[in-house]
């Protein structure tokens, strides 16, 4: 008996260690997706960077793994547990574990199926949005293209800077990142319900927030506009702008687990076009021929 009991404690030992890893390594990506620092997390959870390497290699608090236990004594996925607000309704939960069994390509299928079905937009193909990393060519391309559809150009960026009456920067140190991003969400929402027709750039984070992401997916004909690493390197520093990279010597590498952290976000545009080595016009006219039917004249 003392051996089994020394068994499986070995054994929940080894799956707390699993959990603790599989936990620091979705902090990380979560935190990579959206283009921070550790030191920028830090400083906007007010949780310090030492616990945050911590966590992020896997040596999180045991007190997550207390709580771990107790909503596996219950049956219950620890989420139920932890989410903010009230119970979800018991419809949800079901279909929760329904989707649990669907793989990646089932249920890519049933988000388009839903979006068409539950967020159809009018006249959702004579909006134009460029998603990407700067570098990408999101405004050189975005205003060629307008230019030559004959619509408005919409810089989703200098609407937020209107908005909020100072500079990307400024509101990122002063107001924060929440704020920054409320302020998308409203402003996205002014320009889909003032334009009916129109080529929009969007913000590189825009699609970490899924409500904002999803509503720009369901108002937008979407194209993700990309290059290789070196050339968004190249590009952003040619703009005078190292906004995520500034002050990290690892520049490279946080570009890279960016880039490898959202594509799976990015790819769920309606297109896609490489700029990597490509010339202006040679990807303006590819960009051109792959939107839909705007009804303006080209």
């Amino acid at each position: 008996m003392q051996r089994r009991m020394e068994r499986d404690q070995a054994d929940r030992a080894d799956d707390d260690g699993r959990y603790l890893a599989l936990l620091g390594d979705r902090v990380r990506g979560a935190r990579a997706r959206r283009g921070m620092t550790r030191k920028i997390l830090s400083a906007e959870s007010g949780v310090s960077e030492r616990y945050l390497a911590q966590l992020e290699s896997g040596r999180g608090n045991v007190s997550i793994i207390l709580l771990r236990q107790i909503a596996a004594a219950m049956h219950l996925p620890l989420s139920e547990l932890v989410q903010d607000g009230p119970d979800r309704p018991v419809e949800l939960a079901l279909i929760l574990e329904q989707l649990a069994d669907l793989n990646n390509a089932d249920l890519a299928d049933l988000h388009r199926h839903l979006r068409q079905r539950y967020a159809p937009e009018a006249g959702q193909g004579s909006r134009i949005a460029l998603i990407g990393l700067r570098g990408a060519g999101k405004s050189t391309l975005g205003a060629a293209l307008a230019k030559r559809l004959g619509l408005p150009f919409v810089q989703l960026n200098k609407r937020i800077e209107e908005k909020a009456g100072m500079r990307l920067d400024e509101i990122f140190d002063l107001l924060g990142r929440t704020a920054y991003r409320r302020l998308e969400r409203q402003c996205l929402e002014q320009v889909v319900e003032a334009y009916p027709r129109a080529v929009l750039e969007t913000g590189g984070g825009l699609v970490t927030e899924p409500g904002t992401y999803e509503r720009l997916l369901s108002s937008c004909y979407t194209i993700w506009l990309q290059a290789s690493p070196a050339e968004h390197m190249a590009r952003v520093a040619a703009q005078g702008d190292q906004r995520p990279m500034a002050g990290n010597r690892e520049a490279m590498e946080d570009l890279q687990r960016i880039l490898e952290g959202r594509e799976s976000l990015y790819r769920k545009a309606d297109a896609s076009l490489d700029t990597t080595a490509r010339t202006l016009g040679a990807c303006l006219d590819e960009l051109a021929a792959m939107v839909p039917d705007t009804g303006a004249e080209a």
